[in-house]
């Protein structure tokens, strides 16, 4: 008689987890079919629509589906704004051992290794981006950026491009394209 209650603890337990699983899958399918439907409108979108489907995808990569990473990439990006760099590397480290599967948190991570002129780590969180997110725009336009301060103006040209193709409205990737465009297909006579 004593083995049936804990017997019992244990299967609810298990259909717990079970759940708990199943609605962590169900809710990365929503959330990458969400991703995948606002990056199609944005690629057809007019400049107004353009910073709104932005401003939701921004809110989506920053979606972490947990507390504690989430506590991590907001401590993160505030030492970033505070120009804490250290700081902000430590924090977003802690991020991306964590949650390793966490786009926005290399992301940050990146942009804090950019910030101090380690291109070689911020690249290589880059990849990580990408490799999870491939079309996250701002990471391209970040790598594009890095590219151009290693004075690699096509490959860096490359990136915009790129980044442009998915989010034509983007302020700063077109400004870098405006400015990269004469060097790389020359000055008309």
């Amino acid at each position: 008689m004593t083995t049936a209650p804990f017997n019992l603890k244990g299967i609810v337990a298990a259909i717990g987890l079970l759940v708990a699983i199943s609605g962590d899958v169900a809710a990365q399918q929503a959330d990458s079919s969400d991703e995948t439907a606002l990056l199609a409108e944005l690629a057809q979108a007019d400049t107004t629509r353009a910073r709104q489907l932005d401003r939701q995808l921004q809110a989506l990569w920053a979606k972490s589906g947990s507390p504690s990473a989430d506590f991590l990439l907001k401590r993160g990006r505030d030492a970033l704004e505070m120009q804490d760099y250290p700081a902000a590397i430590e924090h977003l480290t802690a991020l991306t051992d964590h949650a390793p599967d966490f786009a926005e948190g290399w992301h940050a991570r990146a942009s804090a290794y950019f910030a101090v002129n380690l291109f070689g780590p911020a690249i290589a969180d880059l990849e990580h981006v990408l490799a999870l997110s491939p079309n996250h725009y701002n990471a391209i336009y970040g790598l594009g950026l890095m590219l151009e301060a290693l004075d690699r103006p096509e490959a860096a040209f490359a990136a915009y491009s790129r980044a442009l193709a998915i989010h034509p409205h983007h302020e700063e990737v077109t400004s870098a394209v405006n400015r990269l465009k004469p060097r790389i297909e020359g000055q008309a006579l």
